[in-house]
This record gives C-alpha cells, structure tokens and sequence, in this order.
C-alpha cells in the first residue's frame, strides 16, 4: 500500500473475547486508506488465530507476533512499523464508530496539526447489551482551536486518553517519542501522552466522540490491585524524559508535579487497602526529592496540592488515617442520604399506614 493515511496499531494479548468486535469496527472504517498493525504480545488464548483469519481476508491487516513483553514494548514495536502519515490506537479489548479515522484525518489535514483528540465514551456490557457514557476531552472554549503546551499551560488537566486520537508520524519518530518498556508493568500510556503533548506545537481537540473504552475487562491493568508501584515506575520514565529537555521551563515542572500528585493519589485510591501505607511512604520520598527540583517553584504549585503534599511527608500515617476516616464518613454520609430518602418517600409512609392498619408491629 502506498500513501497511507492512518496506520492503526492494535496492541492484543489475551482478549479473544473482545477481539472480533474491535477488529471489525476497525475494518469498517469510512476512512479505507489505512493500514492494520496488530502485534500480538504472546497470547495463549485464541486472538493470535483470530487475528490470522482478519489478515487473510484483508490485506490492510498485518499481525506481528513476539513474546510477552508488556503494553510499551508493543505499541513500541507497532509504532515503528507505522507507514501512514498519521498514527492511530485502538486498545484491543474497545471498539469505534465507523467515522472516527475519517474525521480526525480530515480536521489534522485542515490544521496541519500534530496530533488531533476527541472525546470517547465509557462502556460495559451486562446481558449481551452495551450501556455507555459519553466523556469529554476538554472543557467547551478549547475545541476547535490549536494548541499547545506553552501557550495552554492547562493542557496537562485535559483527559489523557491516547486512544482517542491521531499523531502525525513525522513528528513522533523525529522526536524519538516511545512508550517506557519496563516489562509487566501498566499505565504505560501515561509516558507517551506526556511527551506529545509536551512537544506538540499544533494540538486540536474535537467535541465529537467514536471511541468506546471498555470497563469491565477483569483481566485491565486497572482492575489490578497488585500492581502498586507501576505509576511510580512510569513517572520516573516521564521525569527523565522532562530533565533530558532544558528547554521545558518552570511552568512545565509545576504542571508536571501537579499532574504527579493527582495521579498517585488516583493510585492511592485504587490499590489494595494492605499497601496503601507502604506507598504513601514510597511516594513521601519522591515528594521530597521533587520539591528541591530548581525548577520547580514552590510558590506556583496550587495552594491545595502543596498542602496535601506536606501532609503526606510529615506524616504519611497520619495521612493515611485521616484519610481513612474521612472515606468512612463519607460512606457514612452517603448511606444516611440514602435512608433518609427512603424513609420519606411516599412508598414508606404508605407502607407504615398499611402496618399500623393491620396492627403489625413497627
């Protein structure tokens, strides 16, 4: 195939389940001028084989097979394969709307952007039937205009999602942009999407949305509470990449720090009870050694962040019980609203003038 417009690379392992679905809304795309690199990460179910019968009945499919070396060393090996000017990502556990590589082509072309984004949808499926969400990318005033990250320092708060967009081809492999390749880890995204929206100098976001992100797959980076430390691993990929790039100043460190915290406190909130501690003892000393960051400017971080920030190095403990409590009363609090709400309602009141009838005891 010559002048491709978009190479898709589809990162599989183990997902015969989800697989079909994925692949045929991406062969179903209006935009046919496109090239399938699907690399195969060392399943032992079913998708090598599946992914095989799509390759044989539509050469835009190529599949490459390796060993199980993690999500970075796929999309890594997938990327460098990429022949179309622009790059796309579908997860191969999600699925798109027929008209996503079209439009995203189509308004890159028009802005002569770097990357392109949209919005997506969240979805599970429960009795065969699909129930999702619609998720935006970025507040309204941002869409439709082009950015960066030296004139919209706020990108860094928009959603990260990688898949949800495009990335001139050029721009990525001149940049020597890659995924951190550190073997079973997870959230190997986040490195990448750091460092296009750091380098990008055209960024356009669009309020339409063609990708559904699956949130019921239990075998999700996401739905593993084990893997405690891989947020850490992927920020000290991302500082690296941040101190190897002088050029990105102060307002870059703040924004990086920031986005730093609210991260790990996602992963807080996401692991196991029984590491909860251990981490914030981990991360209390990243902290540490990320406020004497020349760079990073103390008195540009945002008041609440460099609050909570001290609160965990004083005392990661403490925080961690204060936490603890505050999450109970908040349980606390939502279960009273719900009982309340049902002692009432109509349906109640009716209920105890039917008992005390009947002459039931209350």
């Amino acid at each position: 195939m010559e002048n491709i417009s978009v190479s898709i690379v589809v990162p599989v392992c183990n997902v015969e389940n989800y697989l079909k679905e994925c692949m045929d809304s991406i062969l179903n795309q209006s935009l046919q001028n496109i090239e399938i690199i699907c690399v195969d990460d060392g399943s032992t179910d079913h998708s090598l084989s599946i992914l095989r019968s799509y390759e044989k009945k539509d050469k835009r499919v190529k599949v490459i097979t390796k060993a199980n070396s993690g999500y970075g060393n796929t999309m890594n090996v997938g990327m460098e394969q990429a022949k179309g000017k622009y790059i796309g990502i579908v997860e191969s556990d999600d699925y798109i709307d027929s008209k996503m590589f079209e439009r995203l082509y189509d308004t890159a072309e028009t802005y002569e952007a770097d990357i392109v984004k949209s919005d997506h949808y969240i979805f599970s499926t429960k009795n065969g039937k699909n129930k999702s969400q619609y998720q935006w990318v970025c507040p309204l005033e941002y869409y439709n205009r082009v950015l960066n990250a030296e004139i919209c320092p706020e990108i860094y708060t928009f959603t990260m999602m990688n898949w949800t967009g495009i990335y001139r081809t050029d721009f990525v492999k001149s940049n020597q942009i890659k995924h951190n390749e550190t073997p079973g880890a997870s959230f190997q995204d986040n490195g990448f999407w750091y460092q296009v929206i750091s380098l990008a100098k055209k960024i356009v976001f669009i309020n339409e949305a063609f990708y559904y992100y699956r949130q019921d797959n239990p075998n999700s980076s996401i739905n593993n509470k084990k893997k405690v430390y891989c947020i850490c691993d992927e920020y000290k990929f991302m500082t690296d990449f941040l101190n190897s790039h002088t050029e990105l100043g102060e307002e870059y460190h703040k924004r990086f720090f920031e986005k730093k915290f609210f991260n790990y406190m996602n992963s807080y909130k996401r692991i196991a009870d029984e590491y909860k501690l251990e981490f914030l003892e981990t991360i209390r000393d990243e902290f540490q050694t990320d406020l004497k960051d020349p760079l990073l400017k103390t008195g540009a971080i945002d008041p609440w962040v460099y609050k909570q920030v001290n609160r965990i190095i004083d005392s990661p403990k403490l925080f961690y019980i204060e936490n603890e409590l505050w999450e109970y009363r908040e349980e606390y609090d939502r279960v009273h609203e719900k009982l309340m709400k049902i002692r009432n309602s109509e349906e109640f009141k009716k209920g105890i003038r039917i008992k005390k009838i009947l002459g039931m005891k209350m």
